[in-house]
This record gives C-alpha cells, sequence and structure tokens, in this order.
C-alpha cells in the first residue's frame, strides 16, 4: 500500500493517510533548539542535548504507537463530537487528511464533519522555540460553536532520569500560570536556570497543568475528560506529571477562518536574575515575555516562517546535479 509521494516542486513529502506502517518523522530545528515530529504529530523537542534539555515527553515503547506530542483537540461544543486533526492521538475517521513534511517544518491538515484545521510547525531560525500555527475554517452552512485544546505533556528535562526515577519524579513537578501562559519550572528553585513556556495568541476559556486532572481517572490521551467535557480544570501541577493544555474557544459563521498560534519556547535565566523580585520563588519572565509576544502575531509567524524557507532554498542552491536517475537528483538536490 502507497501511503505518500515526494513533491519535488514544493521540497516536501507529502503523506495521505495517517496510518502509516511506523512513524514518518521529520526534523525540526536548525541551530540551538530542535524538534522530532511525525506525520500524526507525534515527537518531541529538546534544546541542544535531547537527553539533558528534553522539553516534551515521549516514551518509545508506548502502545499505541507514537503516543504523546504537540496535539490539538476540536470539540463540536453543539453535539459533543471531538477529534485531533493529527488523527492521533483521538483516531476519529477524518473525512480527508494530509502531512506534509518539508525542510524544517511539518504542516497537518484534515476535515472532520465540515471543520477544515491545518497546522504548521516550525522553529524560526535564531530562537530557541517552536510555533503550532493554526488555521481553522468552518466549511459547514450553519454556525459553529467549536473548543480548541492544545496539549504537551513535560519531561522533568533529563529524558534518562524521567524514565527510570520514577518515585522521586512523582514529587518534583512545578508550573506557573500567568496571563494565560503556562511555565514549565521543575527543580527551578533548587539547581536550574531554565524553564519552559507554552503561550497561546487567543484569551483562554481555561488551562490544565495536571495530567490527571486533564485526562481523568482510567482514561488516556484519546479520550480526556476535560474535552469531553468541553471545560478545562484549571489545574495547577504540583509534583505528579505536568502538562500544558490550553482551551480556545471559537465561534465561527459559514466559511470563516480563524487562526490560533501555539509557541512552545525554551529560556535562560543568569542565576543572579532567576526570581522576579528578587527575593521571592516566581521565575524571573522579563526577556521571555517579548519574545514568544512577538510570535504569537500572525504576521510575524508568518514572516519567520518566510525566512526559513528562504534559508533553506539558499543552503540547497550552492549545489545542484542533473542525472538521468530522478532518485539521485531528489537526494542530492532536496533531501
Amino acid at each position: 500500500m502507497r501511503y505518500g509521494y515526494f513533491d519535488d516542486a514544493a521540497r516536501e513529502y507529502v503523506i495521505t493517510q495517517p496510518n502509516t506502517p511506523l512513524p514518518w518523522i521529520n526534523y525540526l530545528g536548525s541551530e540551538a533548539y530542535f524538534g522530532i515530529i511525525s506525520n500524526t504529530a507525534g515527537g518531541y523537542s529538546f534544546y541542544r542535548d535531547a537527553r539533558l534539555r528534553r522539553l516534551t515527553r515521549y516514551r518509545y515503547n508506548n502502545v499505541p504507537a507514537d503516543t504523546g506530542g504537540r496535539y490539538l483537540y476540536l470539540r463540536d461544543n453543539a453535539s459533543g463530537a471531538y477529534w485531533s486533526p493529527s488523527w492521533q492521538p483521538v483516531r476519529a475517521a477524518l473525512e480527508n487528511y494530509t502531512c506534509r513534511h518539508g525542510l524544517g517544518y511539518t504542516r497537518i491538515g484534515s476535515t472532520y464533519q465540515g471543520i477544515e484545521a491545518s497546522t504548521c510547525y516550525f522553529v524560526p531560525l535564531g530562537e530557541n522555540l517552536e510555533i503550532w500555527q493554526t488555521t481553522i475554517t468552518n466549511q459547514r452552512s450553519t454556525a459553529a460553536d467549536l473548543s480548541l485544546f492544545s496539549l504537551v505533556e513535560f519531561c522533568l528535562w533529563d529524558a534518562y532520569d524521567d524514565f527510570t526515577n520514577y518515585q522521586r519524579n512523582l514529587n518534583i513537578g512545578q508550573v506557573e500560570v500567568e496571563d494565560g501562559v503556562i511555565y514549565h519550572k521543575t527543580e527551578y528553585r533548587e539547581r536550574r536556570n531554565h524553564y519552559a513556556y507554552f503561550a497561546s495568541s487567543e484569551p483562554l476559556a481555561g488551562f490544565d497543568t495536571q495530567r490527571e486532572d486533564f485526562l481523568g481517572a482510567y482514561r488516556g490521551w484519546h479520550e480526556p475528560l476535560a474535552v469531553a467535557a468541553g471545560e478545562s480544570r484549571n489545574s495547577i501541577a504540583y509534583g505528579w506529571s505536568p502538562i500544558g493544555s490550553h482551551h480556545v474557544k471559537l465561534a465561527l459563521a459559514p466559511g470563516e477562518t480563524r487562526q490560533v498560534i501555539f509557541v512552545l519556547g525554551y529560556h535562560e535565566n543568569p542565576d543572579e536574575q532567576k526570581f522576579d523580585p528578587p527575593d521571592s520563588q516566581t521565575i524571573n519572565k522579563r526577556t521571555a515575555l517579548p519574545v514568544m509576544r512577538k510570535y504569537l502575531d500572525p504576521a510575524a509567524a508568518d514572516a519567520a516562517f518566510a525566512e526559513l524557507r528562504a534559508y533553506w532554498t539558499a543552503l540547497l542552491s550552492g549545489f545542484q546535479v542533473e542525472t538521468p536517475d530522478e532518485h539521485t537528483n531528489r537526494m542530492v538536490n532536496i533531501w
């Protein structure tokens, strides 16, 4: 069975079915911040070192395969139906689905019950963050009352320790939530000078940072209680398993399109400037806020994506070959 094809003109590999034999992955980033993303938005993010500075949790031996990643959920608030535009983790029967793995970016799009959604994931040049640029269109003849939920599960930084030191890890997770931005700050007070942040461009109807509150008892990523109920718990994680989830409500007229941007990033502070105010336990966000706010603006996100595309065009234009074999041409000139 064929699951996709090369689009040489666009310099992309196009996947047309989500249930590939194995996760088909792409790489994001080119400098210090990196990510691995599959065709169903699975994978993880890290800063420089995939073990020691892991931002998001990923279990390689999970069942179902490729569970955990950069997830979005859409919910029809009128009917209660919900789905994932990337197919995983809900795995609803999408009406159409396309994943385009490009050079430094991945775009996943689908349609379900007349709602079209497309998300472009990429890392801007020179920045320690990733952008999820999501576009949602109501293709119905009637208005749509929707809820959009974002989701990442935070790794407690050292990926090996995160897998092995289970009892300790259930006691150390910490977050802050301020003005709708979720900050993961495990061990920041004790011995670290870095934290992760997860922000939304839209006002929030709610949020969650505690995995068990988001999922509910005996439920998985495919059926989280917050999504099924259409209501976040506004949970604050202290210990257990910290996550980041935003709840955004969207009211779309027939044919209307809205864009929502999520920014997931990494930030460091000098040791003498870790807290604000200095005698508190509140992390210093002063230098992180301008960066995240910049890329929550659609114009800035568009410009960053155009710059990324131009970077790869310039890089690849330095050497090109023309041979009788199209596969050789593709491998050398693009991939």
